[in-house]
């Protein structure tokens, strides 16, 4: 007992001085808590479909960040790796019955694949060239599967692959735990030294390059893992939907991707997320009035974007924390000093 209260008490001591400190992580503490024990207040299998849906999305937005927020590889194909996830997860459970615990990580290392073979040719361009270089990708690719539908099933797509789960109760908690366990395992990449690397590269990668490390891997590095986490979130979504089809490597779907994460603010990992957990819903709720849905969804987009332009949750967090002149440290808005240098935050 007292080996468990010393470590009870420690854990304490953490969570009260890393996470009770600034309002943000509280916001994300109760977003954790919520998703985890909504089931308990209701099990409306409508709002769970929903938020299942909102979930998989969310890790498919995150994962563009963590390419294109952080390296600066502007990627306007990222449906390619989701559909590579869902293809691959989808002909594996149905053809070699494999289930979906073993078929969803085989069709994100499949997008791994997909992604080293984008990042090696596109490594020498940047901009606009390589965002239309990274559109073409699913476009050619949706041109295979309508070439081969003996394989591919052409235009209806592959149907009949195994559910996730036996009931929906427990298609919630698989999409929502991985979808908080991989989310945080981006955010703790782009916060270890390999995420200071990524942010280098975007920022100036010339003196990146001068300063000796290899940009190139780096950069094939952030593809890969983009890839698979895209790739994740394709084979959910194929084992939940129990078809893989060319939706799912639609152009639409990319830029959709992109309207999210600079919708919550890109550079972040939990912006992509918040803001699929925004509009993914008001999306659903606009179907009352199906005539003008898309058009109060883009104003819903462009009064965010015009008055909000890095985004919604970095806006938010600059209003109530202050970030330290000095050390960086990020404070609460209302403090006058900062909590770990004292310097004065006005």
């Amino acid at each position: 007992m007292g080996i468990l209260g010393f470590y009870l008490r420690k854990l304490y001591t953490l969570f009260r001085g890393e996470v009770l400190v600034l309002p943000s992580r509280i916001v994300v503490l109760l977003f954790f808590l919520v998703l985890l024990f909504l089931p308990v207040v209701t099990q409306d299998h409508y709002l769970l479909r929903i938020l299942i849906l909102t979930s998989i999305f969310a890790i498919l937005a995150a994962s563009w960040d963590l390419l294109s927020g952080f390296t600066g590889q502007m990627n306007f194909g990222h449906a390619l790796f989701f559909g590579v996830g869902a293809y691959t997860a989808a002909l594996l459970n149905l053809h070699v019955h494999i289930p979906p615990w073993g078929s969803i990580p085989l069709g994100g290392l499949a997008a791994v694949l997909a992604g080293l073979i984008i990042g090696i040719p596109c490594l020498r361009l940047k901009g606009t060239y390589l965002a239309l270089t990274t559109l073409a990708f699913p476009i050619i690719l949706m041109g295979i599967v309508f070439a081969i539908p003996g394989i591919t099933g052409g235009e209806l797509g592959v149907s009949g692959l195994s559910r996730l789960s036996g009931s929906r109760l427990y298609d919630y908690y698989i999409t929502v735990v991985l979808m908080l366990g991989l989310c945080t395992i981006m955010w703790k990449i782009t916060d270890s030294k390999t995420g200071i690397i990524f942010h280098a590269i975007r920022e100036d990668e010339l003196a990146v390059r001068t300063s000796g490390i290899n940009v190139t891997r780096y950069k094939l590095l952030a593809f890969s893992l983009s890839g698979f986490f895209a790739g994740i979130s394709g084979g959910l979504y194929a084992h939940f939907m129990r078809i893989a089809g060319p939706s799912t490597l639609e152009v639409s779907l990319s830029f959709t991707v992109v309207i999210w994460a600079v919708f919550g603010g890109i550079v972040t990992i939990y912006g992509p997320v918040g803001a699929v957990f925004i509009l993914f819903p008001l999306l659903e709720f606009f179907r009352f009035w199906p005539e003008f849905r898309m058009l109060m969804f883009a104003v819903v987009i462009l009064l965010i974007l015009l008055y909000m332009p890095n985004g919604v949750l970095p806006w938010v967090r600059d209003k109530i924390e202050k970030e330290c002149p000095r050390c960086k440290i990020r404070n609460v808005a209302t403090r006058r000093t900062c909590r770990v240098c004292t310097a004065p935050l006005d």
